[in-house]
């Protein structure tokens, strides 16, 4: 359910909103920077009805992210954490509570300023790379920097994730893990002020995740994008600044690390 039409987040929905002009717009200043709060939730819920059965999501949860932080949400599956995430990226609405993206009001946004908010201010990154098979790496990132304002370069955005010597090739012929770093390529060209990221290690081993990881880190710390990663593996946690815990649709735990793991020494 959590991946059902992402792909159209990526660039359908993009191109059907490119020359909307509505709440949301990217004009300097618009969107979450430096020192501000990107997000403030309060009191989400989120039920689904699937044939005779509800299914609660989400049960009044508040989230905070700020400007630059980089937060995982930890959770088993079924705990809310990609409900949580599309909601977030305008790809879904809360049942009930409050959405804020600085000082715009997400909860009350129709679907074209959720639209122009998805293209301009969001970069989404999923467990599976979303790639088009026909294209090389450089064509996939070029999808996003054709439609957006003051975009990366294609080869910038490639460069930033390891990939400079790769631009020219196919999906087909590049790893899991090179494709994944295609992905994230795509999502931070459009220089997003927050990069939600669900389960982007989770079809990689170790060794590739580690690769992904530390281009997400460093997409992080060079740009200051505010990022969020969901994931059930706890080890993953050690590199964030703030571990969020979910469980049964709720916040059970938050946690700051004082002394973050470096990507390289985790293990899972």
């Amino acid at each position: 359910m959590a991946h059902h039409g992402m792909s159209c987040a990526l660039c359908g929905d993009s191109m059907i909103a490119a020359s909307a002009s509505v709440s949301l717009n990217a004009k300097p200043g618009a969107d979450p920077r430096a020192g501000a709060r990107v997000f403030a939730t309060r009191g989400l819920t989120k039920t689904y009805r699937m044939g005779e059965v509800t299914v609660q999501a989400l049960r009044g949860v508040d989230f905070d992210l700020e400007a630059g932080e980089f937060v995982v949400l930890l959770g088993p599956s079924g705990s809310g954490k990609s409900t949580l995430l599309n909601i977030l990226g305008g790809l879904d609405v809360p049942t009930s509570g409050e959405v804020m993206y600085g000082e715009k009001n997400l909860t009350t946004a129709d679907e074209k300023s959720l639209t122009e908010y998805r293209r301009s201010h969001v970069g989404f990154v999923f467990q599976f790379y979303n790639l088009i098979p026909s294209l090389t790496a450089r064509e996939n990132v070029a999808l996003v920097t054709e439609i957006v304002e003051r975009p990366m370069t294609p080869e910038e955005a490639l460069a930033l994730v390891g990939l400079a010597d790769r631009m020219d090739h196919f999906p087909a012929q590049l790893s899991g893990g090179e494709q994944q770093r295609v992905a994230i390529a795509r999502a931070i060209a459009k220089r997003p002020a927050v990069l939600l990221c669900d389960e982007p290690t989770g079809a990689l081993d170790l060794t590739t995740g580690v690769i992904v990881l530390d281009a997400l880190d460093r997409v992080n710390r060079e740009l200051g994008t505010a990022t969020v990663v969901i994931t059930h593996n706890a080890a993953i946690a050690g590199m964030a600044d703030r571990v969020v815990r979910l469980a049964d649709g709720r916040v059970v735990g938050i946690e700051t690390n004082s002394h973050k793991t470096a990507v390289r020494d985790l293990q899972w």
